[in-house]
């Protein structure tokens, strides 16, 4: 059913005559005709020439603007419905919602939302919502924030945290800031709520170990060193650092032990 004249497109998507004609010669639409061979578009050809517009000033591709317009005409209803419409594409799925009912069609990379009634003189397109960071691009923006802004790089590893427990950088990361700044407790505490996170993984102990020396609390640094070890032998800077305790606290034997073990690690030697 075609309803809506070239001046009925320019009033409702606020598109020029040109760019209705460009969109129309690129074959996104093929238009009726009408009373001395007019275009006549369809509620149909309105959406997909609006996000065939969008798409365009966006970059996308030809072919994949002409993938995605014939994979979303075909879940267009004819007419606006009585319960509304909205059309949304996240990733590579476009999502049509009328009332409580969806579709889901391919469509290819991009983001975009209409909503309104052109019987009412209103079709626009909603500003795409921007989609969370995912745990990845946390850490990312919390290892650029660490040399200029401590407390948000710290929100940020927290964020990716949250997204992600088991992710190992991001607890390292954070633990070693709050170290760095002399919150010795908060560095515990978060190394220890990374021990959980990240299955008792040897980096988290080793760190722990250093935040315990400098809390004075050698026996449970021992400890930790040594369940480090337990985890990866192979540590070089924690068979130093345990050399050094043992050292500190009288034990000569195990303190050169270890002292050797860091030397042949040190050395390549197995």
């Amino acid at each position: 059913m075609s309803d809506y004249g070239v001046r009925d497109v320019e009033k409702l998507l606020r598109l020029p005559r040109s760019t209705v004609r460009s969109l129309v010669e690129a074959g996104f639409v093929h238009p009726g005709r009408g009373p001395r061979g007019a275009w006549r578009f369809s509620f149909q050809d309105l959406i997909v020439m609006r996000t065939a517009q969008e798409l365009w000033a966006a970059k996308v591709s030809r072919r994949r603007i002409a993938r995605s317009m014939r994979e979303l005409r075909r879940h267009l209803p004819d007419a606006m419905p009585l319960s509304g419409l909205r059309i949304s594409a996240v990733a590579d799925r476009v999502v049509v919602k009328e009332g409580a009912n969806h579709w889901q069609a391919d469509s290819g990379q991009y983001l975009l939302a209409f909503e309104g009634d052109p019987a009412s003189g209103s079709l626009s397109v909603v500003a795409p919502t921007k989609a969370e960071p995912d745990a990845s691009e946390w850490l990312e923006k919390a290892a650029a924030l660490e040399s200029g802004d401590v407390n948000a790089a710290l929100v940020a590893y927290e964020h990716a945290i949250a997204l992600a427990p088991h992710l190992l950088d991001a607890h390292i990361n954070r633990g070693y800031l709050l170290h760095e700044s002399g919150r010795l407790l908060d560095a515990e505490a978060a190394y220890r709520v990374a021990l959980v996170g990240c299955n008792n993984a040897p980096a988290i102990f080793y760190n722990l170990a250093l935040v315990l020396e400098d809390l004075g609390r050698k026996d449970q640094a021992l400890e930790c060193y040594q369940q480090a070890l337990e985890g990866d032998p192979r540590l070089a800077d924690c068979h130093y650092n345990l050399a050094l305790l043992y050292e500190d606290l009288g034990k000569s034997r195990e303190a050169i032990r270890h002292m050797a073990h860091y030397r042949k690690l040190m050395r390549g030697q197995p």
